[in-house]
């Protein structure tokens, strides 16, 4: 059962949900070149009257989003015209816009390049202690929740490790355990940085591997 407060998700209504929990889906490609204020516009949604159309406050309140997330540059660009991570975040705003007490992120950082990755990765972690929202993320990508995430969860099937701080749950057991890989686990010190990071362990034949690096 999920509940928002107590409440059982089924007993409130599509509009009493959004007015609690903002929703911002994985990264894909618009196939329509609305400008990146308009999308996040459409946040206001639950906010608005069935047919209504924003008003000068909701269109202050979308400009606001983009301004917290450092994309008011971007607010009359086509979304057709900016990178993965730009795009994301302007998903990201327009949860903001959307004033709901926590925000659910599906895999944020899917299908993003490295560098774009961080950039996201960055602004959840400052919405969350700089603004205080509640936010629940999903990743395949342990290193993220390791990087960012206060309490994590590992769901295996039908089961769930946590939740738990983590440094206690994101182990090389637990890894192996629901991935079926071996990995490392361990703290990384580069300078006066530390940070935890874990790795899955690759089992390479011999011979030699090439790559290219796009960057």
């Amino acid at each position: 059962t999920v509940r928002i407060d107590g409440t059982a998700l089924e007993q409130m209504s599509r509009r009493q949900i959004a007015l609690r929990l903002a929703y911002v889906p994985q990264a894909t490609s618009s196939g329509f070149a609305y400008l990146a204020r308009d999308i996040v516009a459409m946040g206001r949604a639950a906010r608005m009257p069935l047919l209504g159309a924003p008003t000068r406050h909701d269109r202050e309140m979308a400009e606001r989003a983009l301004q917290q997330l450092g994309l008011a540059h971007l607010s009359a660009r086509p979304v057709t015209e900016l990178s993965g991570g730009e795009r994301q975040l302007v998903l990201i705003a327009r949860a903001l816009a959307q004033e709901a007490d926590g925000i659910l992120m599906d895999e944020p950082t899917s299908s993003l390049d490295f560098g774009n990755q961080v950039l996201v990765l960055r602004q959840i972690r400052t919405l969350a202690s700089r603004d205080g929202l509640a936010i629940i993320m999903t990743t395949h990508q342990p290193d993220h929740a390791l990087t960012i995430a206060d309490h994590v969860a590992l769901v295996h099937g039908a089961s769930m490790l946590g939740p738990a701080s983590p440094d206690a749950l994101i182990t090389a057991d637990h890894l192996t355990e629901v991935y079926g890989v071996s990995a490392l686990v361990g703290d990384l010190r580069v300078g006066d940085a530390e940070r935890r990071v874990c790795v899955p362990i690759v089992p390479l034949p011999r011979g030699e591997v090439g790559s290219v690096d796009p960057g």
